[in-house]
């Protein structure tokens, strides 16, 4: 597999890039759900048109990441299915459902993933996760009261796109997602109990949840019932991030509560 970026999703796609020969993975672009600029926006569409020609030239497989987040499936009026209507609610969530559409209509084979929340180590500081767990480190943190965030492990992530390219799909598209929408105020207090530092909390409310659906991703790639996605799940995905950046082994973490 090709791989095309040098971020990190594209570092953890390097795990599975000596498979997959007729595929190029397109792991370049903005990774912030608030983006919005526009010279960024049009970086990413010309290297999009480059790759695109491509493999068409080359008859190879096109996946695009895309977003599962409340960019994408945040109206009241989505029902998070991938062939449900969305209304994208920023200037992210259209930027990528407008690159998904010139994907459709170019006559590449491809195969676009929507992406939940990815959690790993060596992520950007500005993403979700680093974020966060900057702010608990600070003492210091404002919470959104009523936001919600579906969390996946980048490794889970990886092992469920080798799933569906070890199947042949193609021209699909597909959310690679938990299922199971996270309060930020439980990660925020998962992450204070593993931490163990005084933390200060100011409030702003900002409902905002989102469901979306693993009713396609299960019937394509049926090992999802293996990772354990449900309530807890994104316990695990902190604790695992967690020891991953700070060395400590998973069961020398504070215990949490």
């Amino acid at each position: 597999m090709d791989v095309i970026g040098r971020g990190f999703l594209a570092m953890n796609l390097a795990r599975i890039a000596g498979k997959h020969h007729d595929v190029v993975a397109f792991a370049a672009g903005s990774s912030s759900t608030v983006a919005t600029s526009s010279d960024e926006f049009g970086r990413e569409t010309g290297m999009l048109h480059q790759e695109i020609r491509r493999c068409r030239a080359e008859g190879k497989l096109f996946v695009y990441f895309s977003t599962a987040s409340a960019a994408m499936y945040g109206s009241p009026d989505s029902p998070g299915t991938e062939d449900g209507p969305v209304f994208p609610g920023n200037a992210y969530g259209r930027h990528k459902l407008a690159m998904e559409a010139l994907i459709r209509a170019s006559g590449v084979a491809y195969l676009v993933v929507r992406l939940g929340h990815l959690v790993g180590p060596d992520q950007r500081p500005h993403q979700m996760m680093p974020t966060l767990v900057a702010q608990v480190r600070s003492g210091e943190i404002e919470v959104w009261r009523g936001a919600h965030r579906d969390l996946i492990d980048v490794l889970d992530v990886v092992r469920l796109l080798d799933a569906l390219l070890t199947i042949r799909m193609s021209d699909e598209v597909v959310n690679v997602a938990s299922g199971v929408p996270v309060p930020v105020e439980d990660v925020v207090e998962h992450l204070e109990n593993r931490l163990r530092v005084p933390l200060r909390k100011t409030y702003r409310e900002a409902y905002a949840r989102h469901d979306i659906s693993l009713a396609k991703l299960t019937r394509l790639a049926p090992v999802v019932r293996e990772l354990g996605f449900g309530p807890d799940y994104y316990r695990r995905v902190v604790d695992r991030y967690l020891s991953a950046t700070t060395g400590v082994p998973l069961e020398d973490l504070p215990s949490a509560g």
